[in-house]
């Protein structure tokens, strides 16, 4: 069967067509066509994305990039207008061979999945095909399996499964016993990790997505200090911080070149819960103490840089760890690292080292990290499945900004 999918669950607009077959442990998925638009360049202005934005934007490059990814499939026989006009023809008068539309309903800005929603309830109501509603974090699970092009086939998985899901808007630990199945184990109990990256940014005065900017210049550092790897050693069976842990809840220092340190928020909370809203006001406090001593502190790109890796070697560790934890409690045999935040390099590297040999470890591709239409075709396509192409009704569905896991 072809689905069309379509994802606007933050500030990307997106929609894919791909070919589908088989059962959900051996379902197999050919990409015909894939576009998307990235409102970056647009939200800079406002340090972040602006909602009422974000929904204009997604309604008015829904239906130009429809009728791209139809061409592009070479399924667009009838040259449809960029003014919505097909919308207003007959029912199946002009659907170009599409078998079921899935469309990202939650978690996310809801003015934007409200975008997403009603132009794929038009198309599915004008070509009297089914609508699923997917889950956006299910869409990042199951990423790991995709390609950004090409033909692919969902592996053998051994549970139980634990994925870290780390982006902008979420941090969390699930756990999943069977396929499409899912418990939350752990999460973050005010900022996300990706919004923690973002925030810092801001402080030093760096530009918007803050996140990859702050990995540069950590990156930069990075090699040039003679720093011991993030974790190394065990405690039953867990691996723990290089340097001694304190009493305290977060305080595992790694020293940078300019003797300074910031907390690991929770690292010994008995539970799998994060937070990293501590974790931001320490860096505000140590920029502002920095400026005491000379305003022009940030001005000095060794600073910056040495703020970044400390930041950074933070956020890291604290997922790290926490992982590691809930492995050794439920007897881990795979883990999935996925969300935007998945593709920071540092957070790769060190995962890779210390779990490589202990689990089977999946990361997404690196064009499949972010948002993505490719993702959410294939969670609704195992939905489709495993449901026995039992979908609701199109009017019963709803954008859902703080939708979770089950």
């Amino acid at each position: 069967m072809k689905i069309l999918s379509i994802e606007t669950s933050c500030d990307d607009t997106a929609i894919t067509i791909m070919k589908t077959k088989g059962c959900i442990k051996n379902a197999s998925f050919k990409i015909l066509a894939h576009v998307a638009n990235s409102q970056i360049a647009i939200h800079i202005s406002y340090g972040g994305v602006f909602p009422m934005l974000a929904k204009r934007e997604h309604i008015k490059n829904l239906p130009i990039l429809l009728e791209q990814v139809l061409e592009e499939a070479n399924l667009n026989k009838k040259k449809f207008s960029k003014s919505r006009a097909f919308l207003n023809s007959q029912s199946q008068a002009l659907n170009p061979g599409i078998d079921l539309i899935a469309v990202t309903y939650g978690p996310g800005l809801e003015p934007s999945l409200w975008s997403g929603i009603v132009f794929a309830k038009e198309l599915a109501e004008k070509w009297n095909i089914p609508l699923i509603p997917v889950n956006h974090m299910e869409g990042h699970i199951v990423s790991v399996f995709g390609k950004s092009k090409g033909n692919f086939t969902i592996p053998k998985i051994e549970f139980p499964l634990l994925s870290l899901l780390v982006s902008g808007g979420h941090t969390e630990l699930v756990l999943s016993k069977n396929f499409l199945e899912y418990k939350i184990i752990g999460q973050t109990l005010d900022d996300a990790a990706g919004e923690a990256y973002d925030k810092v940014a801001r402080m030093m005065d760096l530009p918007y997505p803050g996140g990859p900017e702050i990995s540069k210049l950590a990156e930069e550092l990075r090699g040039k200090e003679n720093e011991k790897p993030i974790l190394s050693g065990s405690l039953s069976g867990v691996a723990t911080p290089a340097l001694p842990l304190g009493s305290s809840a977060c305080e595992t220092p790694i020293k940078n070149c300019f003797s300074f340190s910031l907390p690991r928020p929770m690292l010994h909370s008995k539970n799998f819960d994060f937070s990293f809203s501590g974790l931001k006001t320490a860096v505000l406090y140590l920029i502002r103490n920095l400026k005491k001593e000379n305003p022009n502190i940030l001005q000095d790109e060794k600073v910056k840089q040495a703020i970044a890796l400390e930041f950074e070697n933070a956020v890291v560790e604290t997922l790290i760890y926490k992982t590691l934890k809930a492995k050794e409690k439920y007897k881990i045999k795979t883990i999935i690292v996925a969300g935007g935040v998945s593709c920071n390099e540092h957070l790769q590297k060190e995962m890779k080292r210390i779990l490589k040999k202990e689990v089977t470890l999946l990361f997404p591709e690196k064009k499949l990290t972010g948002d993505n239409s490719i993702m959410i075709g294939m969670a609704g396509y195992l939905q489709f499945i495993k449901n026995k192409k039992k979908v609701p009704k199109i009017s019963s569905i709803k954008a859902n900004g703080n939708l979770r896991l089950k």
